[in-house]
């Protein structure tokens, strides 16, 4: 007979490779963003009107997958294989001829949605799989959902500029085919106990624990910081260029290089977590990309392009390294029968974070030529590091 171990190990490579296909769907339309606006006469504000609606959507599903409790009253692999199925859908539809700007908006918007079960309904199978050693797991998970947002543009860069409809034809097949293998070869995890009933209650019961408001916490600061970093790691290289009128980068591959190295950053934290302990290095990587955001003027002056892009890379890989961490800290700590509405809740405001820092900064660069305007992402680590670091009271019933 197959031990769990053998089995568990078979299963998360399914699950990585799973979370990856479906996770393409994210930013399938930034990689052909361009030939959308020539093709639907879009203009600059649109082309933000469509970047904006998949994350409303993403937070709009988490919502209502948070309050209904889907991950927990229902099959995980159930969901995340509907949900696949459904967003690769709706991001096909975008290359109907016949689309206007709404109908874009909507496609986006419900692309999203359907994300909501997908990311967060994933890490919740891989906690059903695996308890003990989690944080690895979960590492593998994150790493995977940065490497599929980066497929599409990897996609453009083999393929001729005006030929952009297999993009989107191949990410939402290859998001059919992640749910295919959950639901074929993922069946319900050892370690999950589903919700009988629906509870409303569950929705702002996950907040009860005083270790899970750490994690929570925690993750909201990392959050605030992350997406931020990565939408405007090319205006940071952009910047520096025109501070050293010497130096000349190619802004789309180092960007991509910045970004996806953030994968490893992933996965050497899950190894850390398992030697040093979860929360630790989660806390040192929040730590250290908090230091980056506050050093981050002095790296502007400095000659060196081999310095300032190492330093981005560096960053680029603390990043991102804590975030499967922070899950594994609210799967751990949230009740094991409303494990994947606590995932999902915590998914889903920490997204919507993301939105405010986003602006914030994109504010902030339009008013003024300061190099000290980044620094304002360490506010949100700042935060998570007091929160990680108050002295947590036992939970009460």
């Amino acid at each position: 007979m197959t031990s769990k171990t053998t089995i568990k190990k078979g299963i998360l490579p399914i699950i990585v490779l799973s979370q990856f296909c479906g996770t393409s769907l994210w930013f399938a339309s930034n990689a052909v963003i361009e030939n959308l606006a020539d093709v639907f006469y879009l203009n600059n504000n649109a082309i933000g009107y469509l970047t904006s609606s998949v994350q409303f959507g993403f937070i709009f599903g988490t919502l209502v997958f948070a309050v209904l409790t889907i991950a927990d009253r229902f099959s995980p692999s159930n969901v995340f294989f509907i949900s696949a199925v459904l967003g690769a859908l709706c991001n096909v539809a975008i290359i109907w001829d016949g689309n206007t700007l709404t109908s874009l908006l909507i496609f986006r918007f419900l692309t999203g949605f359907f994300l909501a079960g997908i990311y967060p309904v994933g890490m919740k199978i891989a906690s059903d799989y695996y308890n003990k050693r989690l944080g690895k797991s979960l590492s593998f998970l994150v790493g995977a959902l940065v490497l599929g947002t980066a497929f599409p543009h990897i996609l453009k860069g083999f393929i001729a500029v005006s030929t952009w409809k297999p993009i989107i034809i191949v990410t939402s097949a290859i998001a059919v085919l992640g749910g295919l293998c959950i639901f074929l070869l993922v069946p319900d995890g050892p370690y999950r106990i589903a919700a009988k009933n629906f509870n409303l209650a569950s929705f702002s019961k996950v907040f009860n624990n005083t270790k899970f408001r750490a994690a929570a916490f925690g993750y909201f600061g990392h959050m605030w910081e992350l997406y931020a970093f990565w939408a405007f790691v090319p205006i940071i290289l952009k910047t520096y260029s025109k501070t050293h009128p010497d130096v000349t980068f190619n802004i789309p591959l180092i960007s991509f290089v910045i970004i996806a190295i953030g994968a490893v950053g992933c996965v050497i934290g899950g190894y850390l977590s398992e030697h040093f302990g979860t929360k630790k290095i989660a806390f040192t990587a929040l730590l250290l990309s908090c230091i980056c955001c506050l050093i981050s003027p002095f790296f502007f002056i400095i000659s060196s392009e081999i310095v300032f892009i190492g330093y981005l890379v560096f960053w680029g890989i603390v990043v991102i390294a804590d975030s499967p961490l922070f899950s594994t800290l609210v799967a751990q700590n949230a009740e094991p029968h409303i494990k994947g509405t606590a995932l999902t809740i915590v998914n889903c405001i920490g997204f919507a974070l993301t939105i405010v820092s986003i602006l914030l900064l994109n504010t902030l660069v339009d008013s003024t030529d300061s190099l000290m305007i980044y620094m304002v992402l360490g506010v949100g680590p700042v935060l998570g590091l007091l929160s990680l670091s108050k002295r947590q009271k036992p939970a009460t019933t």
